[in-house]
């Protein structure tokens, strides 16, 4: 069996374009079949990035590449290799508060406008004239962006909502404008009145400059929404970047030198030898040449024991060095170390889901044409029918104001707005339609383990002393020796005796990876794994090894410990099962989801943690790219996917899973590539997270149905001339209303409470 994939020619190279001028979805699907018309050109366009990659399999220059999309009505430039972040953030910067400086005055100008028009009693002398001069500015200057818009979708043979938008528009100014300047609408004391139908007159009575300004005012807060979202999609890419060394200790003249030189991370070649000390981040992928150390590698394998790492061994950059000095040969860098592929990673899954349309896009190739081909009929058709060409225009016009988006273009940004607002004082972070989408569809849980269903925190589970030995005592006299050590496994005991390093404590040392020993009072004391103790004391009691065991077994650490040359008992070290880590499942399985357990731990610490929360599926043992891999494979057998995690190594997972959802306690990489964020560390608010979004998906889809059925149900009674554009405007308003009031009931969301006493502190004695 062969696949087209396997076919397709291996690429020459590839190439990322950043876009400019994209407005909707629609956009980035007409760059895209422009790229892609030509030959040997694969292309995608990430509309949330606003990015194209490229892959050429034939010899196209970059130029060719610039010219098509230019071609196509947008900007094109190749990445600069210097600075591009801080560039592409000043140019969201700016097209962010210009939008916003646009809606700000768009806002003021409209409000009194939309209210003269709306409340006879308001109607003053003059006030069409008053309307006139503050709806001009907002028509021509704050409505720019949907016109510019309208006009390379005209050039380019395409209609989106921006073309009905700036044709509303421009046509309820235009007509209001002859209707003041010829018609008997400019005339001092001429107020509005409210007729169901149009009146077989002339129609240049009325003026609909509060349907221009309200149409405008309202999709300007929409687009600003939208802007915000997306202006944060490329920031989990920068935040996985971040982890790497700016700055590395180089030894040039060898492992064995002392003499160092500080040079920056890009000038490391494969083979230079490297200075690790304590607390830095490891520059870069090597081999360990000189010392020993504990390397906390949860970045890349998620588990929260430090791994001990002795030359000879291999060591990942941007893992922290938690022991001894270290040296390290370097073998991979720049690109071809791990941090730069998991950031491809990243960026890879961000553009498989990114190709995300609203439905008001989706519609509008059907639904623009449709509304500007029905006001043309309309306006022909009444003229055939002998009616005045002023009564044919009104008609027309009222098609084309009803049929406005105002509501549809409210119906995503208040239903977000209110729900988001009300997720953030839960602490529950939504980053916006798609999100929303994804929560409905997704019928599988996937679970991080350490940090999301455990504490990601080393800690005393237990304390199991042999016969005659009190638990208090075994505990206290580990902590004191275990003050002075600099291992989290140490700092873990220390901390739950309570222990503080003192001066009563003699002959300290420290076996790196093995144990600690000391004299404290006069009396010798071990601590540390089996092994270490055993050969310090010859060997273990039978009930000691034992108790070892059975803690190995539990997928903890065992720390023996030992005075006066006999192991007196077993403290049991490990990350904690989170207290709410099972009733958070539970009501997972009662919203219909599968929970799996996804981890880079081995496997005997995975099914521990799954069977105290209640899991019955496993994936132990993977990597990142593992972790993407078990994603991909649960969505290809038909599963749609949400992804719970707070680890660097969730990252692509995360960004490839149909919802991402980060715990706000954990990396910020891990924050930025997930659709959502819940700021406590526990799973128990991810349930309400999942139950708002639904929420507030099935508001915008309910507010959308109104949207398109009231465009439905009122185009017909415009057409026939039942329903003047003033009624247009109002009816459209009083949509806008219920689209409002509607998504301000998401307000009323109460998060499902917790048992009482249930508590984050799972430590057991």
């Amino acid at each position: 069996m062969s696949t087209e994939t396997g076919a397709l020619p291996a690429p020459l190279r590839e190439v990322d374009l950043a876009i400019t001028g994209m407005t909707c979805a629609s956009c980035a699907n007409r760059i895209e079949r422009k790229l892609n018309k030509l030959d040997g050109v694969r292309a995608t366009v990430n509309y949330a990035t606003e990015k194209a990659h490229v892959v050429l399999e034939a010899p196209v220059a970059d130029d060719v590449l610039l010219r098509t999309v230019a071609d196509a009505g947008y900007g094109a430039a190749l990445p600069q290799a210097a600075d591009r972040d801080a560039a592409a953030d000043a140019d969201h910067g700016a097209e962010l508060a210009a939008l916003r400086r646009r809606l700000v005055i768009a806002a003021v100008l409209s409000v009194p406008v939309i209210a003269a028009a709306m409340v006879p009693a308001w109607q003053y002398d003059g006030w069409q004239w008053v309307s006139l001069v503050l709806a001009t500015p907002v028509v021509a200057w704050a409505a720019w962006p949907f016109h510019r818009a309208a006009a390379i979708n005209l050039r380019h043979g395409a209609a989106t909502m921006d073309t009905l938008v700036s044709l509303g528009v421009l046509a309820a100014y235009g007509w209001s404008l002859v209707a003041l300047t010829v018609g008997d609408a400019g005339m001092i004391g001429m107020t509005h009145g409210f007729s169901l139908r149009l009146q077989r007159d002339d129609g240049l009575g009325d003026i609909y400059l509060e349907a221009a300004t309200g149409v405008t005012t309202f999709l300007l807060a929409g687009r600003l929404l939208e802007r915000l979202a997306r202006r944060r999609a490329g920031s989990a890419l920068r935040a996985l970047l971040d982890l790497g060394v700016r700055e590395v200790t180089l030894l040039p003249d060898g492992p064995d030198a002392e003499a160092t030189a500080v040079v920056a991370a890009d000038r490391v070649a494969v083979g230079d030898h490297l200075l690790v000390r304590p607390g830095e981040r490891i520059p870069t992928d090597g081999i360990v040449v000189r010392g020993t150390s504990a390397v906390d590698a949860s970045m890349l394998t998620g588990e929260s024991v430090p791994v001990e790492v002795a030359p000879g061994d291999a060591v990942v950059g941007a893992c922290v060095n938690a022991g001894g000095r270290l040296v390290v040969r370097a073998t991979r860098v720049g690109a071809d170390t791990q941090l730069a592929r998991m950031a491809r990673l990243v960026e890879e899954a961000q553009t498989r889901k990114a190709a995300v349309q609203q439905l008001a896009d989706r519609v509008s190739g059907v639904f623009v044409p449709v509304v500007v081909g029905l006001a043309a009929l309309t306006f022909l058709g009444w003229l055939v029918a002998g009616a005045g060409a002023g009564f044919a225009m009104s008609a027309a016009v009222a098609v084309l104001v009803v049929a406005c988006p105002c509501a549809l273009g409210l119906a995503t940004p208040t239903a977000l707005m209110v729900g988001t607002g009300r997720g953030a004082q839960l602490g529950l972070l939504i980053r916006g339609p798609q999100a929303l989408e994804s929560a409905r569809r997704i019928d599988t849980v996937v679970l991080d383990k350490t940090g999301t269903l455990t504490t990601g925190v080393m800690e005393v589970r237990g304390i199991h002393p042999a016969a005659g030995v009190g638990p208090t005592d075994l505990l206290e006299r580990a902590g004191a020796l275990e003050a002075a050590s600099e291992h989290p496994i140490g700092r873990a005991v220390a901390a739950a005796a309570g222990a503080r390093a003192g001066s009563a404590l003699r002959e300290f040392a420290n076996s790196p990876g093995r144990g600690v020993e000391g004299v404290l009072d006069g009396v010798a004391i071990l601590a540390g794994r089996a092994a270490f103790v055993a050969e310090r004391l010859g060997s273990l009691p039978e009930d000691v090894a034992r108790l070892a065991a059975e803690v190995e077994q539990r997928a903890a650490v065992p720390v023996v410990v030992a005075w006066d040359g006999v192991a007196r008992g077993v403290l049991e070290v490990g990350d904690a099962v989170r207290a709410t880590s099972a009733l958070a499942v539970r009501r997972l399985r009662e919203l219909g989801l599968e929970p799996v357990l996804l981890t880079g731990d081995h496997a005997r610490a995975a099914e521990t943690v799954a069977a105290a929360v209640g899991i019955d599926r496993v994936i132990a043992g993977v990597l990142p790219e593992g972790k993407l891999a078990a994603i991909r494979d649960l969505q290809e057998s038909g599963r749609t996917v949400a992804m719970v995690g707070d680890g660097v190594n969730d990252a692509a997972a995360l960004a490839g899973a149909d919802l991402g959802i980060a715990l706000g306690t954990g990396a910020d990489v891990a924050l930025e590539a997930a659709d959502l964020t819940v700021v406590r560390g526990d799973l128990l608010p991810v349930v309400d997270a999942l139950r708002l979004s639904r929420r507030t998906l099935a508001t915008i889809r309910s507010n959308l149905v109104w949207a398109f059925g009231y465009n439905v149900a009122a185009l017909p009674l415009a057409a026939a001339g039942l329903l003047s554009p003033m009624i247009a405007g109002g009816a459209m308003a009083l949509s806008s209303v219920f689209v409002v009031a509607n998504s301000l009931r998401l307000r009323g969301f109460r998060p499902l409470a917790a048992p009482e006493g249930l508590s984050e502190s799972p430590v057991h004695r």
